[in-house]
Protein backbone atom coordinates (compact mmCIF):
# COMPACT_ATOMS: atom_id res chain seq x y z
CA UNK A 1 0.00 0.00 0.00
CA UNK A 2 1.46 3.34 -1.08
CA UNK A 3 1.71 6.10 1.48
CA UNK A 4 -0.94 8.79 0.98
CA UNK A 5 -1.91 12.04 2.70
CA UNK A 6 -5.41 13.45 3.15
CA UNK A 7 -7.05 16.43 4.90
CA UNK A 8 -10.57 16.36 3.45
CA UNK A 9 -12.27 16.14 6.85
CA UNK A 10 -13.55 18.52 9.51
CA UNK A 11 -10.77 20.85 10.62
CA UNK A 12 -8.31 19.38 8.13
CA UNK A 13 -5.69 21.53 6.45
CA UNK A 14 -2.80 20.53 4.18
CA UNK A 15 -1.95 20.40 0.51
CA UNK A 16 0.45 17.89 -1.07
CA UNK A 17 2.98 19.81 -3.15
CA UNK A 18 5.10 16.83 -4.18
CA UNK A 19 5.40 13.16 -3.24
CA UNK A 20 9.02 12.10 -3.60
CA UNK A 21 8.38 8.40 -3.03
CA UNK A 22 8.59 6.31 0.11
CA UNK A 23 7.60 8.52 3.01
CA UNK A 24 9.03 11.84 1.84
CA UNK A 25 6.50 14.57 1.03
CA UNK A 26 6.61 18.29 0.40
CA UNK A 27 3.47 19.86 1.84
CA UNK A 28 1.92 23.31 2.18
CA UNK A 29 -0.48 24.75 4.76
CA UNK A 30 -3.60 26.20 3.13
CA UNK A 31 -4.33 29.84 4.09
CA UNK A 32 -7.60 30.73 5.81
CA UNK A 33 -10.38 31.46 3.29
CA UNK A 34 -10.12 35.04 1.96
CA UNK A 35 -7.21 35.69 4.31
CA UNK A 36 -3.43 35.67 4.38
CA UNK A 37 -3.32 33.92 7.77
CA UNK A 38 -2.09 30.34 8.02
CA UNK A 39 -0.35 28.16 10.58
CA UNK A 40 -2.87 25.49 11.59
CA UNK A 41 -2.37 22.08 9.95
CA UNK A 42 -4.14 18.78 10.47
CA UNK A 43 -3.93 15.76 8.18
CA UNK A 44 -3.89 11.97 8.00
CA UNK A 45 -1.13 9.75 6.61
CA UNK A 46 -2.27 6.30 5.41
CA UNK A 47 -0.21 3.23 4.56
CA UNK A 48 2.68 4.43 6.69
CA UNK A 49 3.36 1.51 9.04
CA UNK A 50 7.12 0.95 9.28
CA UNK A 51 7.88 3.77 6.84
CA UNK A 52 10.38 6.47 7.71
CA UNK A 53 8.26 9.56 7.12
CA UNK A 54 9.73 12.95 6.30
CA UNK A 55 6.94 15.51 6.04
CA UNK A 56 8.21 18.94 4.95
CA UNK A 57 5.87 21.93 5.37
CA UNK A 58 7.56 24.01 2.72
CA UNK A 59 5.66 27.28 3.25
CA UNK A 60 6.15 27.46 7.02
CA UNK A 61 8.44 30.46 6.55
CA UNK A 62 5.55 32.56 5.27
CA UNK A 63 3.11 31.65 8.05
CA UNK A 64 1.41 34.11 10.37
CA UNK A 65 3.86 33.61 13.26
CA UNK A 66 7.22 32.27 12.14
CA UNK A 67 8.48 32.66 15.70
CA UNK A 68 6.07 29.89 16.56
CA UNK A 69 8.21 27.30 14.78
CA UNK A 70 11.42 27.75 16.81
CA UNK A 71 11.44 25.05 19.49
CA UNK A 72 8.04 23.75 18.37
CA UNK A 73 7.14 20.06 17.95
CA UNK A 74 4.20 18.83 15.89
CA UNK A 75 1.60 16.55 17.49
CA UNK A 76 1.02 13.03 16.19
CA UNK A 77 -1.48 10.28 17.02
CA UNK A 78 -2.11 6.72 15.88
CA UNK A 79 -5.79 6.80 16.93
CA UNK A 80 -6.84 10.46 16.68
CA UNK A 81 -7.41 10.55 20.45
CA UNK A 82 -4.03 10.35 22.18
CA UNK A 83 -1.46 12.89 21.00
CA UNK A 84 2.28 13.20 21.54
CA UNK A 85 5.12 15.32 20.21
CA UNK A 86 7.01 14.32 17.07
CA UNK A 87 10.60 14.83 16.01
CA UNK A 88 10.30 18.30 14.46
CA UNK A 89 12.83 20.83 13.14
CA UNK A 90 12.58 24.25 11.52
CA UNK A 91 15.22 25.57 9.16
CA UNK A 92 15.30 27.79 6.06
CA UNK A 93 11.55 28.36 6.14
CA UNK A 94 10.67 24.64 6.18
CA UNK A 95 9.14 22.73 9.08
CA UNK A 96 10.22 19.07 8.90
CA UNK A 97 8.42 16.30 10.79
CA UNK A 98 10.00 12.85 11.00
CA UNK A 99 8.41 9.71 12.37
CA UNK A 100 8.19 5.97 11.76
CA UNK A 101 4.61 4.86 12.54
CA UNK A 102 3.81 1.41 13.85
CA UNK A 103 0.22 1.61 12.57
CA UNK A 104 -1.15 2.07 9.07
CA UNK A 105 -2.67 5.46 9.91
CA UNK A 106 -0.95 8.47 11.47
CA UNK A 107 -2.68 11.73 12.36
CA UNK A 108 -0.56 14.89 12.34
CA UNK A 109 -1.65 18.28 13.71
CA UNK A 110 -0.44 21.63 14.96
CA UNK A 111 -2.08 20.84 18.31
CA UNK A 112 -4.57 18.23 19.55
CA UNK A 113 -7.62 18.92 17.33
CA UNK A 114 -11.10 19.73 18.59
CA UNK A 115 -13.42 18.96 15.69
CA UNK A 116 -17.08 19.79 15.10
CA UNK A 117 -18.31 16.37 16.26
CA UNK A 118 -16.55 16.79 19.57
CA UNK A 119 -17.84 20.35 19.84
CA UNK A 120 -21.44 19.26 19.28
CA UNK A 121 -20.97 16.42 21.77
CA UNK A 122 -19.70 18.94 24.32
CA UNK A 123 -22.69 21.18 23.66
CA UNK A 124 -25.05 18.28 24.37
CA UNK A 125 -23.08 17.25 27.45
CA UNK A 126 -23.16 20.76 28.88
CA UNK A 127 -26.88 21.06 28.14
CA UNK A 128 -27.42 18.05 30.42
CA UNK A 129 -25.48 19.49 33.38
CA UNK A 130 -27.43 20.49 36.47
CA UNK A 131 -28.52 24.13 36.58
CA UNK A 132 -27.48 24.97 33.01
CA UNK A 133 -29.61 27.10 30.72
CA UNK A 134 -29.02 27.15 26.96
CA UNK A 135 -30.02 29.30 24.04
CA UNK A 136 -28.79 29.85 20.50
CA UNK A 137 -27.63 33.42 19.94
CA UNK A 138 -27.89 33.05 16.16
CA UNK A 139 -26.31 31.41 13.16
CA UNK A 140 -22.85 31.80 11.73
CA UNK A 141 -22.21 32.62 8.07
CA UNK A 142 -22.04 28.89 7.32
CA UNK A 143 -25.31 28.29 9.17
CA UNK A 144 -23.95 26.80 12.40
CA UNK A 145 -25.46 27.52 15.81
CA UNK A 146 -23.70 29.94 18.13
CA UNK A 147 -24.53 28.48 21.54
CA UNK A 148 -24.71 30.41 24.81
CA UNK A 149 -24.93 28.71 28.21
CA UNK A 150 -25.65 30.25 31.57
CA UNK A 151 -25.36 28.90 35.10
CA UNK A 152 -25.43 30.37 38.61
CA UNK A 153 -27.69 32.70 40.51
CA UNK A 154 -25.26 35.24 41.96
CA UNK A 155 -25.41 39.01 41.32
CA UNK A 156 -22.01 39.34 39.63
CA UNK A 157 -21.84 38.65 35.89
CA UNK A 158 -18.97 36.53 34.53
CA UNK A 159 -18.40 35.80 30.84
CA UNK A 160 -16.16 32.95 29.65
CA UNK A 161 -15.63 32.55 25.92
CA UNK A 162 -13.17 30.62 23.78
CA UNK A 163 -11.81 29.95 20.35
CA UNK A 164 -12.32 33.25 18.60
CA UNK A 165 -9.25 31.99 16.75
CA UNK A 166 -10.28 28.48 15.65
CA UNK A 167 -6.79 27.01 15.32
CA UNK A 168 -6.24 27.63 19.05
CA UNK A 169 -7.93 24.37 19.96
CA UNK A 170 -6.51 24.32 23.49
CA UNK A 171 -9.13 26.97 24.26
CA UNK A 172 -12.00 24.52 23.82
CA UNK A 173 -10.11 21.82 25.72
CA UNK A 174 -9.96 24.43 28.53
CA UNK A 175 -13.75 24.69 28.36
CA UNK A 176 -14.11 20.91 28.48
CA UNK A 177 -12.35 20.95 31.84
CA UNK A 178 -13.77 24.16 33.27
CA UNK A 179 -17.50 23.93 32.67
CA UNK A 180 -18.29 20.47 34.13
CA UNK A 181 -16.36 21.49 37.25
CA UNK A 182 -18.28 24.78 37.48
CA UNK A 183 -21.56 22.83 37.47
CA UNK A 184 -20.34 20.27 40.00
CA UNK A 185 -20.99 19.87 43.72
CA UNK A 186 -17.44 20.94 44.60
CA UNK A 187 -17.72 23.49 47.45
CA UNK A 188 -15.81 26.15 45.52
CA UNK A 189 -18.04 25.66 42.48
CA UNK A 190 -21.17 25.96 44.63
CA UNK A 191 -19.80 29.19 46.14
CA UNK A 192 -18.99 30.59 42.70
CA UNK A 193 -22.50 29.95 41.42
CA UNK A 194 -23.92 31.64 44.53
CA UNK A 195 -21.73 34.69 43.98
CA UNK A 196 -22.07 35.06 40.21
CA UNK A 197 -24.04 34.20 37.12
CA UNK A 198 -21.88 32.78 34.34
CA UNK A 199 -22.38 33.18 30.59
CA UNK A 200 -20.34 30.77 28.47
CA UNK A 201 -19.55 30.45 24.75
CA UNK A 202 -17.67 27.19 24.20
CA UNK A 203 -16.59 28.07 20.64
CA UNK A 204 -17.01 31.56 19.19
CA UNK A 205 -15.91 30.48 15.70
CA UNK A 206 -17.38 27.10 14.69
CA UNK A 207 -17.10 27.93 10.97
CA UNK A 208 -13.36 28.56 11.09
CA UNK A 209 -12.94 25.45 13.23
CA UNK A 210 -14.63 23.23 10.66
CA UNK A 211 -12.80 24.87 7.74
CA UNK A 212 -9.37 24.28 9.27
CA UNK A 213 -8.58 27.97 9.75
CA UNK A 214 -5.99 29.47 12.07
CA UNK A 215 -7.56 32.84 12.96
CA UNK A 216 -10.63 33.70 10.89
CA UNK A 217 -14.29 32.89 10.29
CA UNK A 218 -15.99 31.97 7.00
CA UNK A 219 -15.58 35.54 5.71
CA UNK A 220 -11.85 35.63 6.43
CA UNK A 221 -12.43 37.95 9.41
CA UNK A 222 -10.30 37.88 12.56
CA UNK A 223 -13.07 38.01 15.16
CA UNK A 224 -10.74 39.34 17.84
CA UNK A 225 -10.27 42.54 15.84
CA UNK A 226 -14.00 43.21 15.38
CA UNK A 227 -15.19 44.25 18.83
CA UNK A 228 -15.29 47.98 18.09
CA UNK A 229 -17.68 47.65 15.12
CA UNK A 230 -18.92 44.07 14.59
CA UNK A 231 -21.19 43.50 11.61
CA UNK A 232 -23.73 40.90 10.49
CA UNK A 233 -21.87 40.60 7.17
CA UNK A 234 -18.31 40.05 8.43
CA UNK A 235 -18.49 39.13 12.11
CA UNK A 236 -21.99 38.01 13.14
CA UNK A 237 -20.47 35.92 15.93
CA UNK A 238 -19.01 38.96 17.71
CA UNK A 239 -22.13 41.01 17.04
CA UNK A 240 -24.33 38.36 18.67
CA UNK A 241 -22.04 37.91 21.67
CA UNK A 242 -21.58 41.64 22.27
CA UNK A 243 -25.34 42.21 22.01
CA UNK A 244 -25.89 39.50 24.63
CA UNK A 245 -23.28 41.15 26.85
CA UNK A 246 -25.17 44.43 26.50
CA UNK A 247 -28.22 42.63 27.87
CA UNK A 248 -26.41 41.09 30.86
CA UNK A 249 -23.61 43.51 31.64
CA UNK A 250 -20.15 42.15 32.45
CA UNK A 251 -18.20 42.31 35.71
CA UNK A 252 -15.46 39.76 34.97
CA UNK A 253 -14.43 38.09 31.69
CA UNK A 254 -11.87 35.60 30.41
CA UNK A 255 -11.30 35.25 26.66
CA UNK A 256 -9.45 31.93 26.17
CA UNK A 257 -6.71 31.65 23.52
CA UNK A 258 -3.44 29.96 22.54
CA UNK A 259 -0.15 31.63 21.62
CA UNK A 260 2.13 30.31 18.89
CA UNK A 261 5.46 31.74 20.02
CA UNK A 262 5.61 32.08 23.83
CA UNK A 263 6.18 28.76 25.67
CA UNK A 264 4.30 29.79 28.82
CA UNK A 265 0.78 30.23 30.17
CA UNK A 266 0.05 33.92 30.74
CA UNK A 267 -2.59 36.63 30.80
CA UNK A 268 -2.98 39.84 28.82
CA UNK A 269 -4.94 42.53 30.61
CA UNK A 270 -6.64 45.85 29.91
CA UNK A 271 -4.00 48.29 31.16
CA UNK A 272 -4.15 50.65 28.17
CA UNK A 273 -7.89 51.38 28.05
CA UNK A 274 -9.09 54.97 28.58
CA UNK A 275 -11.14 54.09 31.69
CA UNK A 276 -8.33 52.19 33.48
CA UNK A 277 -8.12 52.86 37.22
CA UNK A 278 -5.71 51.64 39.91
CA UNK A 279 -8.63 50.01 41.71
CA UNK A 280 -9.61 47.86 38.76
CA UNK A 281 -5.98 47.02 38.06
CA UNK A 282 -5.56 45.89 41.67
CA UNK A 283 -8.47 43.47 41.28
CA UNK A 284 -6.94 42.10 38.09
CA UNK A 285 -3.57 41.63 39.83
CA UNK A 286 -5.30 39.95 42.77
CA UNK A 287 -6.80 37.40 40.39
CA UNK A 288 -3.41 36.73 38.74
CA UNK A 289 -1.89 36.13 42.17
CA UNK A 290 -4.70 33.74 43.07
CA UNK A 291 -4.18 31.80 39.84
CA UNK A 292 -0.42 31.64 40.41
CA UNK A 293 -1.09 30.17 43.85
CA UNK A 294 -3.52 27.62 42.41
CA UNK A 295 -1.31 26.14 39.68
CA UNK A 296 2.41 26.09 38.79
CA UNK A 297 1.39 26.14 35.12
CA UNK A 298 0.61 29.86 35.33
CA UNK A 299 3.20 32.64 35.57
CA UNK A 300 3.43 36.42 35.22
CA UNK A 301 7.05 36.92 34.11
CA UNK A 302 6.57 36.22 30.40
CA UNK A 303 3.83 37.55 28.16
CA UNK A 304 2.89 40.43 25.87
CA UNK A 305 4.11 43.99 26.24
CA UNK A 306 1.70 46.10 28.28
CA UNK A 307 -0.12 48.86 26.40
CA UNK A 308 0.75 52.42 27.34
CA UNK A 309 -2.02 54.46 28.99
CA UNK A 310 -4.79 55.19 26.51
CA UNK A 311 -3.15 53.14 23.75
CA UNK A 312 -5.14 49.90 23.97
CA UNK A 313 -6.68 48.56 20.76
CA UNK A 314 -10.42 48.74 21.48
CA UNK A 315 -11.19 46.37 18.60
CA UNK A 316 -9.69 43.55 20.68
CA UNK A 317 -12.14 41.72 22.93
CA UNK A 318 -10.49 42.13 26.33
CA UNK A 319 -9.96 45.87 25.88
CA UNK A 320 -13.41 46.37 24.39
CA UNK A 321 -15.19 44.48 27.17
CA UNK A 322 -13.21 46.18 29.93
CA UNK A 323 -13.93 49.62 28.45
CA UNK A 324 -17.57 49.08 27.47
CA UNK A 325 -18.69 47.45 30.71
CA UNK A 326 -16.19 48.57 33.31
CA UNK A 327 -15.24 44.91 33.68
CA UNK A 328 -12.17 43.11 34.96
CA UNK A 329 -11.33 41.46 31.63
CA UNK A 330 -8.39 39.41 30.42
CA UNK A 331 -7.08 37.16 27.66
CA UNK A 332 -5.70 33.78 28.74
CA UNK A 333 -2.93 32.43 26.52
CA UNK A 334 -1.73 28.81 26.47
CA UNK A 335 1.25 27.56 24.44
CA UNK A 336 1.39 25.48 21.29
CA UNK A 337 4.98 24.68 22.21
CA UNK A 338 6.09 22.67 25.19
CA UNK A 339 5.58 24.51 28.47
CA UNK A 340 8.91 25.88 29.67
CA UNK A 341 7.80 26.18 33.30
CA UNK A 342 7.07 22.45 33.51
CA UNK A 343 8.13 20.75 30.28
CA UNK A 344 6.80 17.39 29.16
CA UNK A 345 9.03 15.80 26.55
CA UNK A 346 6.33 13.32 25.51
CA UNK A 347 3.15 15.38 25.20
CA UNK A 348 4.29 19.01 25.59
CA UNK A 349 1.46 21.33 26.54
CA UNK A 350 -1.54 19.05 26.07
CA UNK A 351 -5.32 18.84 25.97
CA UNK A 352 -5.29 17.35 29.47
CA UNK A 353 -3.27 20.25 30.88
CA UNK A 354 -5.58 22.70 29.14
CA UNK A 355 -8.55 21.02 30.84
CA UNK A 356 -6.81 21.14 34.24
CA UNK A 357 -5.98 24.82 33.75
CA UNK A 358 -9.68 25.51 33.12
CA UNK A 359 -10.49 24.15 36.56
CA UNK A 360 -7.61 26.08 38.16
CA UNK A 361 -8.80 29.34 36.60
CA UNK A 362 -12.24 28.92 38.13
CA UNK A 363 -10.87 27.88 41.50
CA UNK A 364 -8.76 31.05 41.48
CA UNK A 365 -11.87 33.07 40.68
CA UNK A 366 -13.55 31.57 43.74
CA UNK A 367 -10.74 33.09 45.81
CA UNK A 368 -11.52 36.64 44.66
CA UNK A 369 -15.11 36.69 43.40
CA UNK A 370 -16.54 38.45 46.44
CA UNK A 371 -13.91 41.19 46.09
CA UNK A 372 -15.32 42.19 42.71
CA UNK A 373 -17.83 45.01 43.17
CA UNK A 374 -21.29 44.42 41.76
CA UNK A 375 -21.34 45.74 38.22
CA UNK A 376 -17.85 47.13 38.67
CA UNK A 377 -17.50 50.44 36.83
CA UNK A 378 -14.13 51.58 38.12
Amino acid sequence: MAVSIHSDFDGGNIEVVQAHGGGRFDLAIRPDHQSHYYQWFYFRVDGASGVDLELRLTNAGGSAYTGGWEGYKARISSDGAHWRQADTAYADGVLSIRHRPTSETLWVAYFAPYDSDRHRALVERVKALAGISHRVLGQTLDGRDLDLFSVGEGPRVVWLYARQHPGETMAEWWMEGAIPWLCSDAPEAVALRAAATFYIVLNCNPDGSARGHLRTNAAGTDLNRQWAEPSAEKSPEVLAIRNAMDDTGVDFAIDVHGDEAIPHVFMAGFEGIPSWTPQRDALYRRYLAALSARTPDFQTTYGYAVDAPGQANLAVSTNAVAERFGAIAMTLEMPFKDHDDAPDAIEGWSSARSQALGVACLKALSDVITDIPLRARG
